[in-house]
């Protein structure tokens, strides 16, 4: 059963690249009898083949052998949506995403991998923003704008780092939920 479904998942993947199985095989270095015999179930790629297709397909080894189908993409959606607390109060955004993570890290090793990036990303985004506020509260010379003084200033900035961090959370609960690679950028790799 698992070797029908990794077949079927590589024919998909090559099929939606345009590529043919000869075109694979040139690509991923293996001979074509290779991909046909995965292709058609009678053997399973392993190791080194497994590597060189998902290489090929341009794909990850966990999305090419289904660990990633496995996972429950409303986790991934809570996951990333938790993080939307930092709205309330900034540490909240690393708080909640972690309490999350502990409640569901046994699940999947995607799902730890999605936190990992995630709370990444928050305890960056959290620096950023305490330097840009202790910015404004030290009486550090601001560029002179005409219109805009120190106060709309500290509003505005304010506004547009939380809009960015909203985006952020948001666009990757999407990726989530459609099986796409989440992106936190950028961020600073505190926990690995």
């Amino acid at each position: 059963m698992k070797n029908n479904t990794l077949a079927n998942k590589i024919k998909e993947l090559r099929i939606k690249k345009g590529f043919s199985q000869e075109k694979l095989a040139d690509d991923a270095q293996l001979s074509l009898r290779t991909i046909q015999r995965i292709e058609n179930g009678e053997t399973e790629a392993r190791g080194d083949t497994l590597q060189r297709l998902a290489a090929s397909l341009n794909v990850t080894i966990e999305e090419l052998t289904g660990l990633v189908e496995n996972v429950d993409r409303t986790l991934l959606a809570v996951l990333n949506l938790s993080a939307l607390s930092f709205i309330v109060f900034p540490l909240l955004g690393i708080i909640a995403p972690l309490v999350t993570w502990a409640l569901i890290r046994e699940k999947t090793k995607p799902i730890e991998d999605a936190a990992k990036r995630l709370l990444n990303f928050q305890i960056s985004w959290c620096i950023i923003t305490g330097i840009i506020y202790s910015a404004f509260f030290i009486n550090m010379p601001l560029p002179a704008f005409r219109f805009i003084g120190r106060p709309e200033l500290i509003m505005l900035s304010i506004a547009i780092l939380y809009f960015i961090n909203f985006v952020f959370i948001s666009v990757n609960a999407l990726f989530g939920i459609n099986s796409k690679k989440m992106l936190y950028l950028p961020a600073v790799k505190f926990i690995r």
